[in-house]
């Protein structure tokens, strides 16, 4: 059985790691969404899709099972957007996830949804690890190590730290 999940992974945590490794105890295959691929160097979406898919390839690595990554970019019409991730993506029997639409929308799809339960969800997010980056804060504990190698050799922080900078040009006229 071949399982789909999707994240923006910006970047790929500790969290993602632990539904990876439940996930990889259900399915033989898993095939891994890299979602919002267009976006990047903004302080929601600091990684390309280049990026996180070497984040996410390196990070899995250590789970025996053949995995998948593949870059999917946003459509902007919900009522397609299972069918548009189908056509980008090998074919998949089950998707994990837990956020509501993206379970709604698979569910009315056909799709077979399972949840797992959240790991260490009040600090293991996206948002507070990119918050502690631009802060000069510590993160990488919170990164499984082959992802903060990829972090550091893109100069990750340096650019979290640029694109988040309230002083640049967007602010200019406020």
């Amino acid at each position: 059985m071949r399982g789909f999940y999707i994240g923006r992974f910006q970047p790929y945590h500790e969290g993602h790691h632990h539904m990876v490794e439940e996930i990889a105890e259900q399915v033989d295959e898993l095939v891994l969404g890299i979602g919002s691929a267009g976006d990047s160097h903004t302080p929601r979406n600091p990684f390309t899709a280049g990026e996180r898919v070497m984040m996410v390839t390196k990070s899995v690595a250590e789970f025996d099972l053949p995995t998948y990554v593949v870059p999917i970019e946003d459509l902007d019409r919900n009522s397609v957007w299972v069918s548009h991730v189908q056509s980008m993506s090998p074919a998949f029997d089950v998707a994990f996830s837990n956020n509501p639409l993206v379970i709604r929308l698979f569910e009315e799809a056909g799709v077979e949804v399972r949840q797992s339960p959240m790991f260490r969800r009040e600090i293991l997010e996206g948002s507070e690890l990119r918050e502690r980056m631009a802060d000069g804060e510590e993160w990488g504990s919170l990164v499984p190590d082959p992802a903060a190698a990829v972090i550091e050799e893109c100069n990750g922080v340096d650019r979290i730290q640029q694109v988040s900078d309230s002083d640049g040009a967007d602010t200019a006229n406020s």
